[in-house]
Parts: structure tokens; C-alpha cells; sequence
């Protein structure tokens, strides 16, 4: 039986799956510590997982590993693990941790895990311009907010409920590296969430006010400048455009 060569590019291209993949491993790890209470040590890995899905998706366009392997889809295994760590995980965090009382802690997970799936069955959730149609399902940033501000289970719920509202509706949310307008102060103020989210982490979630301030405005400023730029649609643009 004839066996067929692997070329160095195909190599290459699935090295990138396997560094997708490897998201899945930070995914288990992040729930056996929600399962434990280890809130710090779940939100490190999902950290983790949250960087490299923000690294394999570029080094995958370089490598054109589209072309390179077509029969596998790099897009679906993204998905698998994106629901898992972006959705899945955090809602059991919401429910395990109780932070909204028993009650509504457990309305919020089941709110986020159905309005999440059926959003990740719209193929037509990306723009022109890269932003995203509706709440992109980020609750792994959204949940981490909450628990390092702490803003009540009331206030908590009601930034539940518009999220997953907002899912649904045209409303554009920014992709802080695609979007090309404003990018270099959005990636900016993207960064600083990510600086206040790590002092957070390294205070065990027990922030510092300054800490809360910081991770609360540059949260709410992602949450929503792509709904201004879109009411503003020349808002970023040079003379020229």
C-alpha cells in the first residue's frame, strides 16, 4: 500500500490545528478549577485560551492553511473550543459560584448558553468592516468583569440580560485587531482591560478600587464603541477615505 508524503507546508498547516487544539486542554483545566471554586486559577486559563485564539487565527492566514489542508476545517474546531471557553465555562462559573444568588445565577447560565449556540449557528455575523452583528458571545470577558468590579447581583443580572439581548439585535461590536478604524486607540484601550484583568488576577480577585475603575471603563468602551462607529460611519476615517 502506497503511503502518501506529508510536504512541509502540510506539516506546518496542522501544527496550527494542534496549537487551536491545545485550547481545548486549557478549557479542561479552567473547569476542573471552577469545578474546585479556583476562580483565579480558571480565569489564568482562560486567559491563556483567550491568547491563543487571538494568535492561531493570523498564523493560520500566513500559512494559508486553508489551502494547504482543505478537508480540515480550522473554523469549526475554533468553534468547538471558542463555545467552551468563551460560553461554557464562564456560565458555570456564574451558576457554581452563586453570584447572583442561586436563582438568578442559574436563569443567567441558562441565558448564556442558549442564546449563545444559536448565535454561533449565524454565518452572517461578521460586517464589511470586520465588526461583529450583535454581542459576540464574549462571556468569558463580561463574567471576569463582574467578578472583579462586583457591581451587585441586580446590576450583575441586568448586564446579563442586555448582553444576551443585544445578541440578537444589528447592533455592530468591535474585533478589537480587524476593525480598522480607530484601531490603534481601540487595540489600546484592549490592552489596558487586558493590564487591569491581569492585576485583578495577581489581587486574587479582590481588586484594588483604581483596579475595578480601570477594568469597568475600558469594558464598557468595547462594549460599546463598534455601536458608535456604526452610528458614526465616518468616525476613525482619514481625508482621504
Amino acid at each position: 500500500m502506497k503511503t502518501k508524503k506529508v510536504t512541509a507546508p502540510q506539516a506546518k498547516a496542522f501544527s496550527v490545528h494542534l496549537l487551536t487544539a491545545s485550547g481545548s486542554f486549557l478549557a479542561f483545566l479552567s473547569l476542573v478549577a471552577a469545578s474546585e471554586g479556583r476562580w483565579v486559577a480558571m480565569f489564568w486559563w482562560l486567559g491563556f485560551a483567550l491568547f491563543v485564539d487571538g494568535i492561531d487565527g493570523p498564523i493560520a492566514r500566513r500559512l494559508d492553511v486553508k489551502q494547504v489542508l482543505p478537508t480540515w476545517s480550522g473554523d469549526m474546531l475554533d468553534n468547538i473550543i471558542d463555545y467552551v471557553t468563551y460560553v461554557l465555562i464562564p456560565a458555570f462559573a456564574l451558576y457554581q459560584s452563586g453570584f447572583m444568588g442561586e436563582g438568578l445565577s442559574f436563569l443567567s447560565a441558562a441565558i448564556i448558553v442558549v442564546t449563545s449556540a444559536i448565535y454561533y449557528a449565524d454565518t452572517g455575523m461578521k460586517t464589511r468592516e470586520n465588526f461583529f452583528k450583535g454581542f459576540p458571545v464574549v462571556w468569558n470577558m463580561v463574567v471576569f468583569t463582574l467578578f472583579v468590579v462586583e457591581p451587585g447581583e441586580y446590576v450583575a443580572f441586568a448586564v446579563v440580560l442586555i448582553s444576551a439581548v443585544t445578541t440578537f439585535l444589528p447592533v455592530f461590536f468591535l474585533h478589537p485587531v480587524r476593525v480598522q478604524r480607530l484601531r490603534a486607540l481601540n487595540l489600546t484601550i484592549f490592552f489596558a482591560w487586558c493590564g487591569f484583568g491581569v492585576l485583578g488576577l495577581v489581587q486574587h480577585l479582590e481588586a484594588h478600587p483604581l483596579v475595578r475603575i480601570g477594568i469597568g471603563a475600558t469594558g464598557i468602551y468595547l462594549f460599546v464603541i463598534g455601536g458608535i462607529m456604526q452610528a458614526w460611519p465616518n468616525l476613525g476615517k482619514g481625508r482621504n477615505e
